[in-house]
């Protein structure tokens, strides 16, 4: 019999809180970097401020990290061949033209089936994309979906006509434009979801930025089901993340021993960055960051002990959700309950298109700006 009983950090109904329909946001703050910032600047002070504030919070020589993935128009409609009308989700290439999505309804969809899909400028599908469902995923009950496109392209060569962009079903309204939902920076396709930490950074506030010396650096984590599937184990160390394809390149681990080494300090953009960093370093049995390139379904939560990160930016994020426990790992999850509960009080918006959180490393009072 397993003895094994969850400590109130390891619970799932611990990360659970009340969230105002209205604190949700709609549309993102324009321009993107006067959304409303967190500053969690010690052990025990925080204070608030705005995006375009991040300057006074980094030194030079700090290195933020960053998730370029870019979203691609991944959902799709079509008519099943002989039945209903289907609506795809794509979560993941696996090899080329061979997808895994999630599909609706997928009772519907065995393998064999075929999909014809309509293009955006058409009310009836065409035999220009087409997909064979080739086999049920049990890990996302998804399905392995084998694309067919006219004059054998790639789907990615056809999405744009084809294709939405996949807002969160929370986004209720439609007022957003689709590069809204794209970081200034995003140039791998790929994502399914768009690492909204990087959403409030300007091409001038990475300018002043770049004046101080901050430096950049770039990772790829295509978001997709791992990030967002719900915990759904009472006891979470029995939840098991999906994994999902990341790239850090030899360049990002130079400069983050090059930071290091110089007493910088290590600032992810976003949870993604975070696994991807503490992902490839978890791959190498002795903790230590090397290149890597391939899938990780690590799953950080409090207690977890950091290899790589130092501090990070991130957004408000879903109750009970597996984002929740990872920067509980790093502040605490009272600590960081309460300080969505201050939040919600100071009408902060949460989730996607909402404000954002600076969450940094103990440092030296004299460092920082007169609060």
């Amino acid at each position: 019999m397993d003895s094994h009983l969850p400590t109130a950090d390891q619970q799932l109904s611990a990360y659970d809180y009340a969230l105002p329909t209205e604190r949700i946001a709609q549309t993102p703050a324009v321009p993107r970097d006067t959304s409303r910032l967190l500053v969690i600047h010690d052990s025990a002070h925080h204070c608030h401020q705005h995006f375009h504030d991040l300057p006074n919070w980094l030194q030079p020589g700090d290195l933020l990290v960053l998730n370029n993935t870019r979203v691609i128009p991944a959902r799709l409609h079509g008519i099943k061949v002989g039945g209903a009308k289907v609506e795809v989700l794509l979560l993941e290439e696996k090899t080329d033209n061979q997808w895994l999505a999630l599909v609706k309804p997928g009772r519907r969809l065995k393998p064999g089936a075929v999909i014809e899909f309509i293009p955006l400028d058409m009310a009836a599908p065409t035999a220009d994309l087409r997909a064979e469902v080739l086999a049920s995923d049990a890990a996302t009950g998804g399905r392995l979906l084998k694309f067919m496109v006219k004059d054998n392209r790639r789907l990615l060569e056809v999405i744009d006509r084809f294709g939405t962009m996949p807002l969160p079903p929370y986004i209720t309204g439609r007022d957003s434009t689709p590069e809204q939902y794209q970081t200034v920076y995003a140039d791998r396709d790929g994502s399914a979801a768009a690492p909204t930490a990087g959403l409030h950074f300007t091409p001038q506030l990475f300018e002043q930025l770049d004046r101080m010396g901050v430096q950049r650096a770039f990772v790829t984590l295509h978001v997709g089901v791992g990030t967002f599937r719900p915990v759904e184990t009472e006891d979470i160390t029995q939840h098991q993340m999906h994994g999902e394809w990341i790239e850090v390149s030899s360049t990002v681990v130079e400069q983050i021993e090059q930071t290091k080494a110089k007493g910088g300090r290590v600032i992810a953009v976003g949870t993604t960055s975070v696994r991807s960093l503490e992902g490839a370093a978890n791959a190498n049995p002795t903790g230590k960051l090397l290149p890597f390139c391939g899938k990780t379904d690590m799953f950080i939560y409090p207690g977890y002990k950091w290899r790589v990160v130092d501090g990070l930016i991130t957004n408000f994020h879903l109750p009970k959700s597996s984002l929740m426990m990872l920067v509980s790992a790093l502040i605490g999850r009272e600590r960081l309950l309460a300080l969505y509960q201050e939040a919600i009080d100071l009408k902060y918006r949460f989730f996607s298109f909402g404000d954002a959180m600076l969450i940094l490393p103990e440092t030296p009072k004299n460092t920082f700006p007169d609060l």
